[in-house]
């Protein structure tokens, strides 16, 4: 044990001693510098107090609106109305005749196809097991 001891004192005395400074290094970042003495120097521009109106439009109400008023003889416009005889247009009974002469000419068979191709059972899947 005693040899171990020797040694290491041996160690210890030819092993230079290491000093630890405690002062940081200093380092100075001039872009840093620079930029914090730009930012604090900045003075912004000082607006008109009427900077606002520009870019504000003033607020108008819209105007009240009017109730709507009746016609001053109600009774006469009544029977004015019914007088009057609805207009019955032949084109009206002549195209419900066309409509229906395509349809049985078979025109719209491809409808009654596709309804009955619809109606039909789907096939079964047969299970496999």
């Amino acid at each position: 044990m005693a040899s171990v001891l020797r040694t290491f004192a041996r160690r210890s005395v030819l092993a230079p001693a290491r000093s630890f400074s405690t002062s940081q290094v200093a380092r100075k970042d001039l872009i840093q510098d620079l930029y914090l003495n730009q930012l604090r120097s900045y003075k912004p521009s000082a607006k008109a107090a009427d900077a606002h109106l520009s870019s504000v439009k003033s607020y108008a109400a819209p105007a009240a609106p009017q109730a709507p008023t009746l016609p001053s003889d109600l009774t006469a416009e009544l029977s004015k109305f019914d007088a009057t005889e609805p207009v019955l247009s032949s084109s009206s009974s002549t195209t419900t005749a066309t409509v229906a002469a395509t349809e049985d000419e078979g025109i719209a068979g491809g409808a009654k196809e596709y309804l009955e191709f619809l109606e039909k059972d789907a096939p079964k899947a047969d299970a496999h097991h």
